[in-house]
């Protein structure tokens, strides 16, 4: 698996904590140069210097995805500081479920925001430098909720059906390019995106459905980096994982 991820500069967007956090430990672990965007840049400068610690390379860059200068600039860094962006892991996502008689109007519009418009602003910040390059992979995070709705996921899961849309546009657009596009699905994974649920009911249901199936964020890692891995001719276009025990 190492072999075609060594060496390759890799952003990463939601890179504090969660999925995002752990497939920046992983793919460093593989040999790759990461460059972690977060708002939390206190977090992401810790987990810079915890990877540097460890023998790695690593960049911590303060960008909150619903900025387009600033995803802009975590890329741009990227390319000044190691010559080149050969994959950009848009991970960073918002999940305040809730059902929409509720009218939780302004969660729909950060929902909006964060997992549609800030997918939107790293493919825009990244696309150029790959498609000068005649290389690179678009990574973006979408869900089982990009496939499913259930109680409450009605918005959430508009949007993450929305990165499924955009990425399979972008996959049809860049074969000249020689870029490759990945979809990323993960089921039940535990991490801090039931913390954005406000429901009360709402959050404590998918608090004990996810306490009692979900798996940790290093599987996440472990399937970004498979996508990445394969040789430059294969393009993983879409992986769905989830629990062996998750029936949803």
């Amino acid at each position: 698996m190492e072999n075609n991820i060594k060496d390759k500069v890799i952003a990463i967007t939601g890179a504090s904590s969660g999925m995002g956090e752990a497939a920046a430990k992983h793919l460093s672990q593989l040999g790759a140069t990461v460059v972690l965007g977060a708002r939390r840049s206190d977090r992401t400068e810790k987990l810079a210097k915890e990877i540097r610690g460890n023998g790695g390379k690593a960049l911590a860059i303060a960008a909150d995805v619903t900025k387009r200068d600033q995803v802009k600039n975590l890329v741009d860094s990227a390319v000044k500081e190691f010559g080149r962006i050969d994959v950009i892991l848009n991970n960073a996502g918002i999940m305040p479920l809730s059902p929409m008689e509720r009218l939780n109007v302004n969660e729909w519009d950060k929902m909006i925001d964060v997992n549609i418009k800030g997918v939107l602003n790293g493919i825009a910040a990244a696309l150029p430098y790959m498609k000068e390059q005649k290389s690179g992979q678009i990574i973006n995070t979408s869900s089982v909720a990009g496939h499913k709705i259930f109680n409450g996921s009605a918005v959430y899961s508009a949007t993450k059906f929305a990165v499924r849309a955009l990425t399979e546009g972008l996959r049809m657009e860049v074969k000249p390019y020689n870029i490759r596009t990945t979809i990323v699905c993960p089921g039940a994974v535990k991490t801090e995106l039931l913390e954005h649920i406000t429901e009360a009911d709402i959050q404590q249901a998918n608090k004990d459905y996810v306490g009692a199936v979900g798996i940790s964020p290093e599987s996440f890692a472990r399937v970004v980096a498979f996508a990445i891995s394969q040789p430059d001719d294969v393009d993983i276009n879409e992986v769905i994982f989830r629990p062996t025990s998750q029936e949803l």
